[in-house]
């Protein structure tokens, strides 16, 4: 079934700047959300969603109230949600596999929403901006046609990407919004900034530095965070990449140099050396095939679960 907006079902032979001009509301929607100030979302009741990652949870969730992710520049945040039962997924998608990826996160919406039940599934993309090498296009447009050709009805609600999402400064472009937060009981969703990442930060980053697909990393039933286990192979040229300076590290290994947070190289020099420190997790991290758990405690914050069988 098609990707629809107000029941109607989008022309992508269009450009979607030009779709979207046809329907005056997204626009109007857009621009409200690019003129949120950005929200500092602490680590209370959040679940932090990084690149290649997705998470779905319901408003009976008793540990998780908002899911989060930030620093996307040319990738796009997404948010799937059932109207009726409030299933609400978040994940950030950077075009490796849009199409396999959409369909992922359908699937995981549909579990939490039985076919009897009334409601929706609403889409709301945000992200990306006009760079010069038209990546964010590409993702917009890959987004749209992997939503069009799901089986299921999937109305675009929120539509602030790529051109909607763009400012110019000395002729450089750059992201308006880097980051959202969607209130799972609620079904707000906000401009968002996220000084806490969660756990394991450099151990989910090496996962997507090495390629590997899209993941699931929470557990709704049992409201636990679940990291791996992860393999891969010792990222090649690691000692090359190390001794380069800022600059070279930059236009390198970002899909958009100019326009990257702050903290894009340290955090990327954080992931390669734990990348040279774990070439394979699966003796160092994952010793016993099983995944790294956290659930939140009473205050809120993320707290591994250790087993006697599990060394912490």
């Amino acid at each position: 079934m098609p990707l629809l907006i107000n029941g109607e079902r989008i022309d992508l032979a269009q450009p979607p700047g030009e779709v979207i001009r046809t329907y005056a509301h997204l626009e109007e929607k857009a621009r409200v959300l690019r003129d949120q100030p950005a929200q500092t979302v602490g680590p209370k009741g959040l679940l932090y969603i990084q690149q290649r990652e997705f998470a779905v949870t319901t408003p009976k969730d008793g540990s998780v109230s908002i899911l989060g992710s930030d620093d996307a520049t040319t990738c796009h945040l997404v948010v799937l949600r059932h109207t009726g039962s409030g299933a609400t997924c978040l994940t950030h998608c950077d075009g490796s596999n849009t199409q396999a990826e959409v369909s992922l996160i359908m699937s995981a919406v549909k579990s939490f929403s039985n076919d009897t039940e009334c409601g929706r599934l609403e889409v709301h993309l945000v992200g990306g901006f006009n760079d010069d090498r038209q990546l964010s296009q590409k993702l917009t447009n890959q987004l749209l046609r992997a939503f069009d050709l799901q089986q299921d009805d999937v109305h675009l609600v929120t539509f602030c990407v790529t051109e909607l999402n763009d400012r110019e400064e000395k002729d450089n472009h750059f992201p308006i919004i880097y980051g959202i937060a969607v209130n799972v009981k609620t079904a707000e969703i906000f401009h968002a900034t996220f000084p806490d990442k969660g756990p394991d930060e450099d151990l989910r980053s090496a996962r997507m530095l090495t390629g590997t697909p899209m993941t699931n990393i929470y557990d709704a039933k049992t409201e636990q965070l679940r990291i791996g286990p992860y393999f891969w192979m010792p990222f090649p040229h690691m000692d090359f990449w190390l001794e380069q300076d800022d600059k070279q590290i930059l236009q390198n290994l970002s899909t958009s140099p100019l326009a990257e947070p702050p903290h894009f190289v340290s955090h990327l020099r954080a992931t390669l050396l734990f990348l040279k420190e774990h070439p394979f997790p699966d003796d160092s991290l994952f010793p016993n095939r099983k995944p790294r758990l956290y659930q939140k405690t009473e205050e809120g914050l993320w707290e591994r679960v250790c087993f006697e069988t599990i060394s912490c």
